[in-house]
């Protein structure tokens, strides 16, 4: 349920309905707008309460919302959620590249990709240290040795980074060193991990499960959001399908469906999506027409000898340093801006 109140309401008024409500056992969650204030309820509310809502001062409407998600409604929250990290601003109308390799292998490896990322203008390193893979004897990542090199290679450049989290027990750590966290497809309904995320304020890339719907993908950002953190991403990356020429298929449409039924930024993976590397320039150019808040994708400087095997949906520094030159000249076209990494700083 939620109550609209009058753009005429003062803060003392809201404030009193915000007490109603929580005297009744249930949370109250504020979203305001430039017109409009909404206020949320979380819980399970006694029937008299809407209406004893609706017969309040400055309430103009109480409607109840029947989606499983709450929080990551936008009914919930009108406004896009932009999740600002050191001055580099996720959401809204910026559009963000995240690029690098699949996996951190060495010092060297990652500290020459970083300093190529920050050369093409992409704001955000990315590299996994831990790697779930579906063979048990495929390479599975460093570990924290890898975290240590991708933060260092980051902060060397100027770069926020980004690493793919798989447990629970690794959160903190992963936390420590990386500016964005990621959850891998194979973990979107690892409930366990949802609600650790929940307990920090870390960024949080949450990737869809490549069989989930839209309900299910946004219900397990709804974990995250419930914990208490509200920096979550929504990344799609393709899902499967009958057809085998591609890795994945990469669902354009979620994009701006997710926009419509969530605050939250949508963030395109064309390099998981299609694992084809001619494939993913055009989806990457069409991820951005269609409205995505950013991308992640794969860039190595040797894809084809790659530890993960990788390679064939890896873009060579050349390709994704054109790639950038491209979207600057795209994101005017499309309504987003687009400030690369060479006029960021960070400490």
């Amino acid at each position: 349920m939620i109550v609209i109140t009058s753009n005429k309401a003062s803060e003392e008024r809201i404030a009193e309905i915000v007490r109603h409500i929580e005297k009744h056992g249930v949370q109250a969650h504020i979203s305001k707008g430039e017109d409009k204030t909404v206020i949320g309820i979380i819980g399970k509310a006694d029937p008299k309460l809407a209406e004893q809502l609706r017969q309040m001062s400055g309430v103009e409407q109480v409607v109840k919302i029947s989606k499983s998600y709450k929080l990551a409604s936008r009914d919930f929250h009108p406004s896009d959620t932009v999740i600002n990290i050191k001055g580099v601003e996720i959401g809204g109308q910026e559009l963000t590249i995240m690029g690098g390799p699949c996996a951190v292998e060495s010092p060297q490896q990652i500290d020459e990709i970083a300093r190529l990322v920050k050369a093409s203008g992409a704001q955000v390193l990315r590299g996994g240290a831990f790697k779930p893979r579906t063979g048990p004897y495929s390479f599975q990542g460093i570990g924290v040795e890898g975290l240590e090199m991708m933060a260092e290679a980051g902060k060397k450049h100027g770069l926020l980074t980004i690493t793919e989290v798989m447990t629970p027990e690794y959160v903190e750590v992963c936390a420590q060193y990386a500016d964005i966290l990621q959850v891998g497809t194979r973990n979107m309904q690892n409930f366990d991990l949802l609600r650790k995320l929940g307990t920090i304020q870390t960024p949080v890339l949450l990737k869809r499960g490549f069989s989930a719907t839209y309900d299910e993908f946004l219900n397990a950002a709804e974990y995250i959001l419930a914990g208490g953190n509200p920096n979550v991403m929504l990344c799609e990356r393709g899902i499967r399908t009958f057809e085998t020429y591609t890795r994945n298929t990469l669902d354009l449409t979620a994009i701006p469906v997710l926009q419509s039924l969530s605050h939250l930024p949508v963030i395109s993976d064309p390099s998981h999506g299609t694992g084809r590397r001619e494939l993913v320039e055009p989806m990457s150019k069409a991820s951005v027409a269609a409205g995505a808040n950013g991308l992640i994708v794969e860039m190595h400087t040797d894809p084809d000898n790659s530890m993960t095997g990788d390679g064939v949906q890896s873009l060579f520094p050349d390709q994704f340093a054109k790639l950038m030159l491209d979207l600057e000249k795209l994101a005017p076209l499309v309504g987003k801006t687009f400030n690369t990494a060479k006029n960021y700083v960070f400490a």
